[in-house]
């Protein structure tokens, strides 16, 4: 095994590596850079987009500067998920001549399981929690008490939620990896069901506004996915117990 690791990396020496490293993190600077610029032009329209779920559909900006800080952080926001997958692959360019077959065989696909989860998670966050959370807290206006939301304000809370959802949906890929490394077995997991559960809705409260319908739109697909990486673990245990079993 350590062969197969100075193979991959006998024909680089340390400058090498360096120029390597320069050279990734210059590319995905650039990357990143060049999508945020692009990204600005289109900054109007997917803000209009971001407030569809607003019931007043109206925002405010309260500085001169106010809207125009807000369009680039969002520019800059989505220039890294535009890029994120080109990002990725370079990462991976630079890291995997030093894993062995096996490590990256296991690697790369935990990274793609990754991005795709956070992706999921936002997609959630936007499509299903925010139009819920946002008629929860509108309703509570009256006749003399109408909302006026400022952009910058309104962008911080979607951003936030976003990526805490982003976030937390990265437990089926935490439960599978400490599965397949033995940390715990899946039995073990379904037996502690109650206790996950309340964790879940710890972290819910903790994660979300505090309201009961931010933090049960969380805990209730975190339960979900929870569960759904209990029966993935099995699947796992399984097949690393069939090996043995097959040797014997």
């Amino acid at each position: 095994m350590a062969e197969e690791r100075k193979e991959n990396l006998k024909e680089m020496g340390l400058l090498d590596h360096l120029e390597e490293l320069r050279s990734t993190l210059i590319a995905s600077l650039i990357a990143w850079i060049g999508a945020s610029a692009v990204l600005w032009f289109f900054s109007g329209p997917i803000l209009e987009f971001l407030i569809s779920h607003l019931p007043a559909k109206d925002l405010y900006f309260f500085a001169p500067g106010e809207a125009f800080m807000v369009r680039t952080k969002l520019s800059f926001l989505f220039g890294i998920l535009v890029s994120f997958p080109y990002l990725l692959f370079r990462a991976w360019h630079f890291v995997s001549p030093g894993l062995f077959r096996k490590e990256q065989s296991f690697v790369f696909p935990v990274i793609v399981l990754s991005v795709a989860l956070f992706y999921l998670g936002l997609a959630f966050a936007y499509w299903v929690m925010m139009p819920l959370v946002l008629k929860f807290f509108v309703t509570f206006g009256t006749e003399s008490l109408t909302p006026m939301l400022s952009v910058e304000k309104y962008f911080s809370f979607v951003a936030k939620l976003s990526f805490a959802f982003g976030l937390v949906f990265q437990l089926p890929l935490v439960v599978i990896i400490l599965t397949s490394l033995g940390v715990v077995s899946a039995r073990t997991l379904l037996g502690q069901w109650r206790w996950a559960i309340l964790i879940i809705f710890i972290v819910a409260a903790i994660l979300t506004p505090p309201d009961p319908i931010s933090q049960v739109c969380m805990a209730v697909p975190l339960c979900v996915l929870y569960f759904a990486s209990v029966a993935a673990s099995f699947v796992i245990e399984r097949r690393k117990k069939k090996p043995d079993a097959d040797e014997a």
